[in-house]
């Protein structure tokens, strides 16, 4: 569902610039506002909301340098380290920009562009729905990784 999301956005975001190209060719005048949606909505949502899906696929940079030396435990060990302190990390992002995100909408924010006036706001709660979505993710793979033995099967099974 975030891939597809993502993947709309990126439609959207391409229709929209190809419509101002179009424009600006054919009538002189860029479409109001085509930089300013761009960058506040679309780019926003192509970056942040599919890092949930991303994070569920493993498809994060990982870097494995000493994993050929460890036991199968001390993987399991260290897989668990590291969801747990990225779920924190985008806990904290999620919760530091869910603050930015409400301060804008109390105040209303917006641009000006071409004297027309832009709400920006919305896409201040962008970011937070993201790494807020990617920490759950975390959290289910910390539990996975943390309630499975070694070998793949559960201990209340083994």
């Amino acid at each position: 569902m975030l891939a597809f999301v993502g993947a709309v956005g990126v439609i959207l975001m391409m229709v929209h610039v190809c419509a101002d190209i179009v424009a600006r060719t054919i009538t002189g005048a860029s479409l109001p506002a085509t930089v300013e949606i761009v960058s506040y909505y679309y780019m926003v949502l192509v970056a942040f909301l599919p890092l949930a899906w991303v994070e569920r696929r493993g498809g994060m940079i990982s870097v494995e340098l000493i994993e050929f030396m460890m036991s199968p435990r001390m993987i399991k060990i260290s897989d668990a380290i590291v969801a747990a302190l990225g779920m924190v990390i985008y806990a904290v992002m999620a919760y530091a920009t869910w603050i930015t995100a409400v301060k804008n909408y109390v105040t209303g924010t917006f641009v000006v562009a071409l004297q027309v006036k832009i709400i920006t706001w919305p896409g201040y709660f962008l970011p937070s729905i993201g790494f807020a979505l990617a920490a759950v993710i975390l959290a289910v793979r910390f539990l996975e990784i943390t309630t499975d033995s070694v070998d793949g099967t559960r201990e209340s099974e083994a």
